[in-house]
């Protein structure tokens, strides 16, 4: 890379912090810093454990941010120097090494720069993840039980505690419905680029003359509560069923009624949860994730807020998904939306789908 090279990256690195710099508000997240401090030092402060929790969350996620940009900041200046040393006397060891920490610094306010998209009200939130297989039958409760497996394995890859809340089994293979928990920050932050309809395109395993098949699933994204938001759920209003839970492979299976179904009867909203041996613990859950239903209702019953929380939702068909994946007659893996796209089908059907949703988040800037 020539000299002249290395300064115009470096004009375009010191573009983008001042960019960050007019859109983080600076001052008055270190203003809000002082006062939450302020409040920590408050004699009373751990009498309500969990308000104290929220208090400290928020103190340290905005900590994160300042320090960070100030970290990138002080890398900044670093560069320069060297660049002028550089610049005044040649030193093609001390190039290669500018050269080097520019393409990590690069990468450190790219990776910085997606983190500030990850923003909004309950980004850090732990995610539910529903799939629901549309028309096909067979088929698509099996391409619904392939997307299964690349959500989970994403989500390991990313450090989440994937946790499989409810499954029902597809009658011949694959699943009718799965809701799986992915537990870590900023887990409804990445995911929620997923919400929508996921189209297969493919040679069905399960047709005799060979031929293409189109099928689809529903993804739904929501943010797990706990106490963030009030919701009035009055136990009148509930039915409440156990059922003995199954599932594939037996790793779902219970000797017991453990299982819970809560039906919310004024809005017909149902939730299941079987992940626990405990009936007790999986009404727990299963009443947090109709919270999370409830919660979600009543902001799209205020349109502004709509796309914010839960995103347009769409008839499981032609015309509506988000992103398709086509097995034949070639291979590709495209998303509609920001027409990323790879050919490389089998590393998506593993759980490489960063790209994708990274390239959503951006899209969203």
């Amino acid at each position: 890379m020539e000299l002249f090279e290395i300064r115009n990256e470096l004009d375009k690195t010191a573009k983008k912090l001042a960019d960050f710099r007019g859109s983080l508000d600076l001052e008055n997240k270190e203003e809000r810093i002082a006062a939450l401090d302020d409040e920590m030092l408050h004699p009373n402060f751990w009498d309500d454990q969990q308000a104290a929790q929220v208090v400290i969350n928020e103190a340290n996620g905005l900590k994160e941010i300042v320090n960070e940009y100030n970290d990138l900041l002080e890398t900044q200046e670093n560069l320069e120097l060297t660049h002028e040393l550089v610049k005044e006397e040649a030193d093609a060891e001390l190039q290669g090494e500018l050269e080097s920490e520019l393409e990590e610094f690069r990468n450190q306010i790219s990776d910085f720069e997606l983190q500030l998209l990850l923003s909004d009200p309950y980004d850090k939130n732990n995610a539910l993840l529903e799939l629901h297989p549309g028309a096909g039958g067979t088929e698509s409760q099996d391409f619904g039980s392939m997307l299964l497996r690349m959500y989970t394995r994403w989500g390991e890859k990313q450090g989440f505690k994937v946790e499989t809340m409810d499954y029902l089994p597809g009658d011949e293979a694959g699943v009718k419905s799965v809701t799986l928990l992915f537990k870590g920050h900023n887990a409804y932050g990445y995911l929620k680029a997923e919400k929508g309809v996921h189209r297969l395109v493919r040679i069905s395993p399960f047709d005799s003359s060979g031929r293409r098949h189109t099928s689809f699933v529903s993804c739904e994204v929501m943010p797990e509560f706990n106490d963030e938001i009030e919701i009035d759920i009055r136990t009148e209003d509930l039915k409440v069923d156990t059922y003995r839970a199954s599932g594939a492979g037996g790793q779902h299976v219970n000797t017991t009624d453990s299982a819970v179904r809560i039906t919310h009867v004024p809005t017909n909203t149902i939730v299941t949860c079987q992940s626990e041996r405990s009936q007790i613990k999986n009404r727990d859950q299963a009443m947090k994730m109709l919270k999370a239903k409830l919660y979600q209702k009543k902001i799209e019953e205020q349109e502004a807020e709509l796309a914010e929380i839960r995103g347009e939702q769409k008839e499981i068909g032609w015309g509506s998904q988000i992103r398709s994946y086509v097995f034949h007659p070639y291979s590709m893996v495209k998303d509609h939306r920001t027409n990323e796209e790879t050919g490389n089908v089998q590393a998506v059907m593993d759980g490489d789908i960063t790209p994708f949703i990274n390239a959503y988040l951006r899209s969203r800037l």
